[in-house]
């Protein structure tokens, strides 16, 4: 790679990554939210299990809009390009979060508080659901084929990145606030500041090429089939190794990052700044070793990484609660750190991964709805089924068991997909078996 080819697609590595990591920024602060205030404040409830439950309800309400936003970010991702649809996305999004910075609460307006926060979640969902398969195709796309997987890992930093910011701003407060003040207004101030974020992130975008993978495929598309027709009809294989194999990491890193919040406070009886903690320097090596992943994938392949994650996190989903159970500060640390490294394993090739199944003229809406599908099916319930599986059995092993049967499911889609490193993504046509020709 040329010098000048070198700083292009650092160029556009870093657009995304910025753009991805204030879009998740805006998504987790919800998340953290939902277990820590949004349960007292738009819920109220006389058991505190039971408002947390119907917070995460909206929580995954989010999810819900995803596969939508996908679909329609994806059509017209693939018919008019990668990077207008990006900056659709992040205005969306950041729009929404600050909205939900200024929305008055349930002792205000009563049961409109929580229809607001609802239809606020939706829009989040519906941005997200376009963001994440627009912003790793386009560096798939402007990057060359033997480091892709390295190259293309760098926007799923963006995760981890936004998750370390919102835990990082939300732990300030709560070291800055009593329990009191931070329920009353503070919780408002990390969603408003998605504003300043947004202004900062658009700025970066604007200046991005559209992908010149694109381009030349564009060119050159003659089909008349919307994408959506043409991804099942001749790459619902891929769609469904798509969704399998995201089916471990979704679940596992929101038990990770989101229930732990809910399981130190609630079942250990430990202040929230041990989960917050926990998760923020999780979160902070977590974005340090995804791109080491992804480079591992350029060298050995996407699915023995990825495989490696997927039976790691099953047996760490046991010893993951029992080191939350010593509640030491630092075994808590550890365990979080530990689970994320592991996610990372699977995080880390699945951008390349992924764009490497889809023919170029219907990427960005195969990427988006095999992602965003298996969102709902995993994403979207993990703590909601987290915390009611704790609520019900009182112990943290059915938790584990369900993170172990998702990880078993990861682990057959992966073995069912065919290895993609290095392959060109110039490619036009995608058969029924999964071969691809130019």
């Amino acid at each position: 790679m040329t010098t000048q080819n070198r700083g292009s697609i650092a160029k556009v590595v870093s657009a995304s990554l910025i753009g991805t990591t204030i879009e998740w920024y805006d998504f987790f602060l919800y998340t953290s939210a939902a277990a820590l205030v949004f349960g007292k404040l738009f819920f109220p409830s006389n058991d505190p299990l039971t408002g947390t439950l119907l917070a995460f309800l909206t929580y995954a309400v989010g999810f819900l809009a995803r596969p939508i936003g996908g679909l329609v970010f994806g059509h017209f991702g693939d018919r008019v390009g990668r990077k207008k649809l990006l900056v659709l996305s992040l205005l969306l999004m950041g729009g929404s979060t600050c909205a939900m910075g200024i929305l008055p609460t349930y002792a205000t307006v009563g049961v409109v508080a929580p229809i607001l926060l609802t239809l606020l979640r939706l829009v989040q969902g519906f941005a997200l659901g376009g963001e994440w398969g627009g912003a790793v195709l386009i560096v798939s796309e402007h990057g060359d084929d033997k480091r892709r997987g390295f190259w293309a890992s760098w926007p799923q930093c963006g995760a981890p990145g936004g998750n370390l910011l919102a835990t990082a701003v939300l732990a300030i407060l709560a070291a800055t606030q009593s329990d009191e003040a931070f329920l009353s207004w503070g919780w408002r101030i990390p969603f408003l500041l998605s504003g300043v974020l947004v202004v900062i992130g658009l700025w970066i975008r604007l200046a991005v090429s559209e992908s010149p993978v694109f381009l030349a495929a564009q060119k050159n598309d003659k089909t008349t089939h919307a994408p959506v027709v043409e991804v099942f009809r001749k790459s619902w294989r891929a769609v469904l190794i798509t969704i399998g194999s995201r089916m471990a990491e979704n679940v596992s890193y929101y038990v990770i990052t989101a229930f732990i919040l809910v399981y130190v406070t609630t079942g250990l009886s430990l202040p929230k700044s041990a989960g917050l903690n926990a998760v923020l320097i999780g979160s902070a090596v977590h974005f340090v070793t995804i791109p080491l992943w992804g480079k591992l994938s350029d060298r050995i392949g996407r699915r023995p990484v990825y495989l490696f994650g997927a039976i790691g996190m099953a047996v760490w989903s046991f010893v993951f609660f029992a080191m939350l159970d010593t509640k030491n500060s630092g075994v808590i640390i550890l365990a979080a750190t530990i689970g994320l490294v592991l996610h990372g394993a699977m995080y880390g090739p699945q951008a390349a991964f992924f764009s490497e199944q889809f023919p170029t003229r219907v990427r960005y809406t195969g990427l988006s709805v095999g992602g965003q599908l298996s969102s709902i099916a995993a994403g979207a319930v993990a703590p909601l089924i987290a915390v009611a599986l704790f609520k019900e059995f009182g112990s943290t092993v059915p938790v584990s068991l369900y993170v172990v049967s998702m990880c078993a499911l990861t682990v057959i889609a992966l073995l069912a997909a065919r290895e993609t490193k290095g392959e060109s993504l110039h490619s036009e046509v995608l058969t029924e078996r999964g071969h691809v020709s130019a």
